[in-house]
């Protein structure tokens, strides 16, 4: 069916039409036509960023509830999306401890992650991932801003860790450079034979099943599990290879930048609005350590792990605040970023749900309850301050709950949710 037709074609029926098995990027040439005012409809996505030493309570909670409080430090750099800002304060994980290991549970809410039985559950953009990753080039998009490791806050539904993406240029070649057809005819037969080796060594493990006792039967189902999802992430890539990327609309981040904490935030902010307004992916996640660390900031002199641990030191304390308030006023130049970017009548920061928070309450008691959580954007009807006290605190997987809903997904439950999170409402 050509696009022209008066008929309204949804993506995915097209491409049945047309025999492929992707949808293609967002398009208002494709979108709805209901009537000639009418304007065409943005996706929604998700941004979720966490950063894992926590945050001074006393600098991040607001005093008062609704949207009359009063703004902490933290909150004043963003005073310009206070109407577009929900602060959550009384949330947590339950059965998430572990202090520092509790990073890696933070868009998951597996109980217990410091556990030797451990074992991580599909995070929140992978669950996301599942329903509406076919629909961009990338399904989802794991970040990384740490002094070393690639530790993501994204999990497959088996636990596994996708790593992060350190390197900023090199997601921006990702992401716009095209490269040569041979380049690209290589990538492609490089993509085939990873399924050729997953077809063989699936072939022949498969062998083994009826020898094996129960409990390896059950591995093996898992490990099954596994493959067939690296194949179909293998399958996509392949389609996606073929086609032309994006234009980029800003020009590439230096190949080496310097390894600074506030320098790699805002040049991954940066990608992160290209990724988005590229329709690259709608899911991204960015994991946050500012541990191994002095960053650059008037005054700061000691690693930021050190600082968290400052035993109520007057002088430690005041150190400490001046890293994490600088990570709020990169947080409202994104969202500002976010915001000056226009879809038809709205703007990115309207149809992109921002979570942004830490797996601990108190570092310096390594304490994970009490998390300190915001969510901005995303064309929710905000609510300004929700605060939740014991025993009728909602667990944090509530709000994950909603976003998914928000993000078009029929699902009533994650991980350790209730339902949906009182208060915050889609506008």
């Amino acid at each position: 069916m050509p696009l022209s037709a008066p008929t309204t074609v949804s993506r995915r029926a097209l491409l049945r039409a047309c025999g492929v098995g992707v949808a293609l990027p967002w398009l208002e040439a494709l979108a709805p036509r209901r009537a000639k005012a009418a304007e065409p409809r943005a996706p929604l996505r998700l941004v979720a960023i966490e950063t894992t030493m926590g945050l001074l309570p006393q600098c991040f909670f607001p005093e008062g509830i609704g949207h009359d409080y009063t703004a902490s430090p933290y909150l004043a750099p963003l005073e310009p999306f206070r109407n577009r800002l929900t602060i959550c304060s009384g949330l947590s994980h339950p059965d998430v401890d572990g202090g520092h290991a509790a990073d890696i549970a933070f868009l998951t809410g597996a109980p217990h992650p410091a556990s030797g039985s451990f074992r991580n559950t599909v995070s929140l953009d992978q669950f996301a991932a599942e329903g509406i990753g076919t629909e961009t080039r990338l399904p989802s998009l794991p970040l990384t801003v740490a002094a070393q490791g690639t530790t993501s806050l994204s999990f497959t539904r088996d636990g596994v860790l996708l790593p992060g993406e350190r390197s900023p240029a090199r997601l921006y070649r990702q992401m716009f450079l095209q490269g040569t057809p041979q380049e690209t005819g290589e990538k492609i037969e490089a993509l085939r034979t990873g399924r050729s080796v997953l077809d063989f060594v699936a072939t022949g493990a498969r062998r083994l099943d009826k020898s094996l006792p129960a409990g390896d039967r059950e591995r093996l189902d898992q490990y099954f599990t596994s493959v067939r999802e690296l194949e179909d992430r293998l399958q996509r890539a392949e389609v996606w290879e073929k086609r032309r990327r994006p234009r980029p609309k800003a020009p590439p981040p230096p190949e080496n930048p310097e390894q600074e904490l506030f320098t790699l935030l805002r040049l991954m902010g940066q990608m992160i609005r290209l990724a988005l307004e590229s329709d690259t992916t709608r899911l991204v996640t960015l994991f946050v350590n500012p541990a191994q660390w002095v960053p650059r900031a008037p005054g700061v002199v000691h690693e930021t792990h050190a600082l968290t641990h400052h035993g109520n030191r007057p002088e430690m304390i005041a150190e400490l605040k001046r890293v994490e308030e600088m990570q709020f006023v990169i947080l409202g130049e994104f969202l500002a970023g976010l915001d000056g970017v226009r879809e038809g009548t709205h703007s990115l920061l309207d149809r992109t749900m921002v979570l942004h928070g830490s797996c601990m309450g108190n570092a310096n008691a390594h304490s994970n309850s009490h998390l300190p959580v915001l969510v901005a954007g995303g064309g929710f009807r905000h609510a300004g301050h929700l605060a939740f006290a014991e025993p009728d605190a909602p667990p944090l997987a509530n709000l994950y709950v909603s976003m998914l809903q928000r993000l078009g997904l029929e699902t009533d439950a994650f991980a350790s949710s209730t339902g949906t999170l009182r208060g915050l409402e889609a506008a």
